[in-house]
């Protein structure tokens, strides 16, 4: 029989809720990315318009605002076109296991400036965003980093305690 005195993690269910809504509101990217029309939806992992036509991570006739972008009931969610004016992502597949961060990841984001980190549509992996030139993309194993002729889905779901800003992470790229 257990006899111990459960520690609240809330002083109250008011507690409770305040601190869920802090914690996931504002599911947004940062502000210099909704700026930027280059707003895809996707359909799984392929980029759709708006209107539910196929969409092309090179064709700028294809892509749209965030506003619009987010607003469009087609497919899962929306997607962020990189194309090569200094936006990159690098996306860590597989690094998440429920909230624990695998140790090879773990050693990757210790490395990271303070940027903008989300976690991926399927839960189980990170993208990193920020400031660089990647040139031709790579991967290496479960990491890649891509800055043009790619989308990248987005979440909005800030991965711990990272900002809602791109900073430059060229050296942390490079350093990968």
């Amino acid at each position: 029989m257990f006899n111990g005195r459960i520690v609240a993690r809330f002083c109250s269910a008011n507690c409770r809720v305040r601190a869920h809504r802090t914690e996931h509101a504002n599911p947004l990217p940062p502000a210099n990315m909704m700026d930027e029309p280059r707003w895809v939806r996707h359909f799984g992992k392929v980029p759709q318009q708006v209107n539910g036509r196929a969409a092309s991570s090179t064709n700028p006739a294809t892509w749209t605002t965030y506003a619009a972008a987010s607003s469009s009931t087609h497919g899962d969610g929306v997607g962020f076109v990189l194309n090569g004016d200094g936006i990159a992502c690098v996306d860590l597949d597989h690094c998440l296991n429920g909230r624990r961060v695998e140790p090879w990841a773990a050693e990757i984001l210790a490395r990271c400036p303070r940027t903008y980190v989300e976690v991926s549509p399927s839960g189980t992996g990170l993208h990193v965003f920020g400031l660089a030139t990647v040139g031709h993309g790579w991967r290496r194993g479960q990491v890649e980093a891509y800055d043009r002729g790619r989308y990248m889905t987005v979440t909005g779901k800030r991965f711990g305690s990272f900002p809602r800003v791109l900073a430059d992470i060229s050296e942390f790229v490079s350093s990968l």
